[in-house]
């Protein structure tokens, strides 16, 4: 029996599955900037993770023309979609994906917090928000 999650989109549903990925990482945006302020450093940098992970997700719909798979590594989720990018891109989706699982688990968490100082985050947050304008300009959004 075949998954739903592999099945084509009516091209007809595609942008507003797209549009609802976007959406959903314009949002999170929003958050990961709002954590930073309150200086949640950790739960910032995690936020971030999803608001890629939603672009990438919306390009892989977009391009793909299947749903987004149920996944949270941005280098698979990249490289399943098709996306090209170099090796700057490749070790960012690597290091960002870690932000996910270093803030969601707690033999990770102690570390990951030490680490998530203003400058490292804010160092990050300007990877993250460049490379969500990326993704952007390639949906063509």
């Amino acid at each position: 029996m075949k998954s739903k999650l592999s099945e084509n989109i009516d091209r007809n549903d595609i942008n507003m599955i797209v549009e609802f990925w976007v959406n959903g990482s314009d949002r999170d945006f929003q958050t990961m900037n709002s954590m930073f302020e309150k200086k949640e450093y950790n739960w910032s940098l995690f936020i971030g993770h999803l608001v890629i992970e939603k672009l990438l997700k919306a390009y892989y719909v977009k391009i793909i023309g299947t749903h987004a798979p149920l996944i949270h590594n941005l280098l698979k989720l990249a490289m399943d979609s098709k996306l090209e990018f170099d090796e700057e891109k490749r070790i960012f989706f690597i290091t960002v994906t870690a932000f996910n699982i270093n803030a969601r688990y707690d033999d990770y968490k102690t570390n990951f917090y030490k680490k998530c100082t203003k400058k490292f985050t804010e160092e990050w947050l300007n990877k993250i928000t460049e490379n969500r304008e990326w993704i952007k300009k390639q949906l063509n959004w």
